[in-house]
């Protein structure tokens, strides 16, 4: 996996702890960590939602096959999107600059010719 994207996916919840909202809905949390969480929840829309989104999942062992398959997808979207914008990138061909270079002297080139052409004339 990209290591950017596994610094976004690292990165995506600053709130709260992954594992822990999992222990969390699973009851598996000390007091003072299920303090720590409920607190987070009534500071952080976010985090409020997110929990409240979680409990309506009715097996909670579907969660962890729903943030993998959430990850899958995700992949998938940033690989399209880099593969669309290296698409739209102009290609770096050296003939390119060659010819652009060559017609820029010829036209100098004809350009001192026609001015001397006038000076003599």
């Amino acid at each position: 996996m990209n290591i950017d994207l596994l610094k976004i996916l690292s990165d995506s919840n600053k709130d709260i702890d992954n594992q822990k909202l999992m222990d969390y809905l699973a009851g598996h949390l000390p007091a003072h960590e299920i303090h720590e969480v409920e607190k987070s929840m009534a500071t952080s829309e976010f985090v409020n939602d997110a929990v409240e989104g979680l409990m309506a999942v009715k097996n909670k062992r579907d969660i962890s096959i729903l943030v993998e398959q959430l990850n899958i997808d995700l992949n998938k979207k940033l690989q399209q999107k880099k593969s669309q914008k290296d698409k739209r990138k102009l290609k770096e061909y050296p003939w390119i600059y060659l010819s652009l270079a060559l017609v820029l002297l010829l036209v100098i080139v004809a350009w001192f010719v026609i001015h001397r052409l006038r000076v003599v004339h």
